[in-house]
């Protein structure tokens, strides 16, 4: 059973929340530390409705399923085949009633969908700006890391649409862009109210940043407290072992 779900190339991982699975392929992009972290900062309430913009492997989607009590999570993702790959992890695990994976461009999301019609949206986008010396820009693992098919104007703009007034977003990026990202939210009228660096040691700059951001709030931002992630090499710490639940 389980292999019919498969295609050549792909694996099964554990995902050590509820016993759920996901399909990856080496060849086109797994999921990362950034999308587990992303699961573990955003805040979905009982009965609340989730859409996750560019959702890849639907590893987001499934892990906010297993930790918090949402009522439904939907996935949008343009890739047909990563897509695809989603929609089968979501029916191995037996989750066709609770998330739909959506095979559509982020720029029409609105269209999509429809205004004001998720309570959050989720999002870990492509980090890099530009298209400069890149050699194949239809390639999947360039499509989930630079911004080809869409940019950070892109997922705010459709964000800003999608959600209600008192709406909540979270995204998970790379701090070097944090000025714009700050500007741009706030231009779009997601005001930033929450944020946490990630720190991979200690005494090491930080290299991601998690952002929550409320539609039509007012400027107030709290910083968290800085998340470590390994305590020593190859050890992680104890709020990375919570987060990812071993």
């Amino acid at each position: 059973m389980i292999q019919n779900k498969l295609r050549e190339g792909e694996r099964i991982d554990e995902l050590q929340r509820n016993a759920y699975v996901i399909i990856q392929d080496p060849k086109r992009f797994c999921f990362g530390m950034d999308a587990v972290l992303l699961s573990g900062f955003a805040q979905v309430k009982q009965g609340e409705t989730v859409l996750d913009l560019g959702t890849g492997t639907g590893i987001l989607p499934i892990l906010l399923e297993a930790k918090t009590e949402g009522k439904h999570f939907t996935g949008l993702e343009i890739q047909p085949e990563s897509a695809d790959m989603a929609d089968r992890s979501v029916q191995l695990n037996h989750l066709e009633s609770k998330i739909k994976i959506v095979t559509g461009d982020i720029k029409d999301a609105s269209k999509i969908f429809g205004a004001s019609s998720f309570d959050v949206i989720t999002t870990n986008p492509p980090y890099m700006i530009g298209q400069h010396g890149l050699q194949n820009t239809d390639d999947a693992k360039t499509i989930a890391r630079h911004e080809v098919l869409c940019t950070l104007d892109d997922i705010l703009r459709e964000s800003a649409k999608l959600l209600p007034p008192k709406g909540r977003f979270y995204m998970v990026h790379r701090p070097f862009r944090l000025s714009e990202i700050m500007c741009k939210m706030t231009a779009y009228g997601i005001e930033p109210k929450r944020m946490k660096l990630v720190h991979p040691y200690i005494d090491r700059e930080p290299n991601m940043v998690l952002i929550e951001g409320l539609r039509g709030g007012k400027p107030r931002l709290k910083v968290e407290k800085p998340l470590i992630v390994y305590k020593e090499e190859g050890k992680y710490t104890d709020e990375i072992y919570e987060i990812y639940g071993y």
